[in-house]
């Protein structure tokens, strides 16, 4: 049995998905905790405080388990946080004291944990494992206007150096990795994420698209955060280019209904363009109720510039529904080209329209599109993810247990 330590500093695994600043990489650390559990391993995942009804506590499932650790307001945002750094780490390191808790490992994700686990490595002298999910030159690489902290650029490459090992998901962020940081390619493990096949699985179509009062004949969805890098208004002029909207709905899950502006320029510009009737906002809502969306929808688009992997259309495939995204990232190592979906290279309606046109207007297409996009998922379990990482994990411990012996 082996203790790790899991940091998601600004992202809490049971917050709600959709939400600002909750998405993939929530899921990710949930399901990493989960199965490394299953193992008989003792897994803690150290995320800051986001309300105050926040138990300290919560458990995850057998062996895993969050901890809530104080640092900053509630409400701080994420380009805020970085000033609550030593907070955070003080905290954690004041719990594992108060626990009597010694861990063998630290894998942190995204570049704030990173910069913890790069301290904590350190002071209690155990190998550190990190994962970015996004990187600040990438992310600005992708789309025009993009703005990124150059504290955070600098940090990425810090923890690059300092990490004794790097996760990512595809053999491109490796190459990011290489080519815009000088990371280390000796460090660098690709592990492509995985899909909850428990939870995502077909339903019946008829069935989920009353259960969410959808009547229209078509549905095309999007889920995932609200915000440009992930090129919605993209999504509603392709919606509106349509060679037949008639009995169409367009549905948008994530964000909030309260006080998000982006959410609410998405829904001005839905009104410019004479489709607001054919489109919802539903904001956020329970991870259990996505496979019910993903069922009852026609097609999944994902129309962003940038994305590491793609985890929400590898949960539309496994519920059997083909995608139509933007060839960029993790999406083109496991979409396959006319096959499971569409990939398109340019960022502009026209491409997603007619994909669309021929999926709505061709049901055997759709069908057997689907089909073919289940069977590509159900070769991505969270369970082979696990074991891939705790090989890794035992290759970086037996590599520090060698330099104390020599030391």
């Amino acid at each position: 049995m082996r203790r790790l330590a899991l940091l998601s500093f600004h992202g809490c695994p049971v917050a709600r998905l959709g939400e600002k600043d909750t998405g993939g990489m929530n899921v990710y650390v949930m399901q990493l905790a989960r199965e490394f559990g299953k193992r008989g391993h003792q897994v803690d995942v150290f995320t800051r405080y986001h309300d105050p009804s926040d138990p300290q506590i919560v458990q995850l499932g057998e062996g895993a388990r969050v901890v809530h650790l104080k640092a900053g307001p509630y409400d701080t945002t994420k380009q805020d946080l970085y000033q609550f750094i030593p907070e955070f780490l003080n905290a954690m390191d004041s719990f594992r004291s108060s626990q009597g808790i010694d861990y063998d490992l630290i894998h942190s994700h995204y570049w704030l944990s990173g910069r913890v686990g790069m301290a904590l490595s350190q002071k209690w002298n155990v190998p550190h494992v990190a994962t970015f999910h996004t990187l600040a030159k990438t992310k600005m690489r992708a789309r025009a206007g993009e703005q990124e902290s150059e504290i955070r650029a600098n940090v990425e490459r810090k923890v690059m150096e300092s990490a004794d090992g790097l996760v990512v998901s595809t053999e491109m962020e490796k190459d990011d990795l290489i080519g815009l940081y000088q990371a280390s390619r000796a460090k660098i493990k690709v592990v492509p994420a995985g899909v909850d096949l428990e939870l995502f699985y077909p339903r019946d179509k008829d069935e989920a698209k009353q259960k969410l009062g959808l009547e229209e004949n078509r549905v095309i969805l999007y889920v995932g955060r609200i915000e440009p890098l992930k090129g919605i208004e993209i999504l509603l002029e392709a919606v509106k280019l349509l060679e037949d909207s008639e009995d169409t709905r367009l549905v948008i899950v994530g964000g909030s209904l309260e006080d998000d502006a982006e959410l609410e320029r998405l829904k001005g510009l839905s009104e410019r363009l004479g489709i607001e009737g054919k489109v919802t906002f539903t904001g956020s809502v329970p991870q259990e109720m996505l496979p019910d969306f993903y069922s009852a929808a026609d097609a999944f688009v994902l129309p962003s510039y940038y994305e590491s992997f793609g985890l929400v259309a590898l949960e539309a495939m496994a519920c059997g529904t083909p995608v139509v995204v933007s060839r960029v990232g993790g999406l083109k190592t496991f979409i396959k080209q006319g096959e499971t979906g569409y990939l398109i290279p340019w960022r502009c309606p026209e491409p997603f329209a007619q994909r669309l046109d021929m999926l709505l207007a061709n049901p055997a297409l759709k069908e057997s599109m689907g089909r073919a996009a289940r069977a590509q998922a159900l070769e991505m379990s969270w369970s082979g993810v696990a074991d891939r990482l705790l090989d890794f994990y035992s290759d970086l411990l037996a590599d520090s247990w060698q330099s104390v012996a020599g030391a």
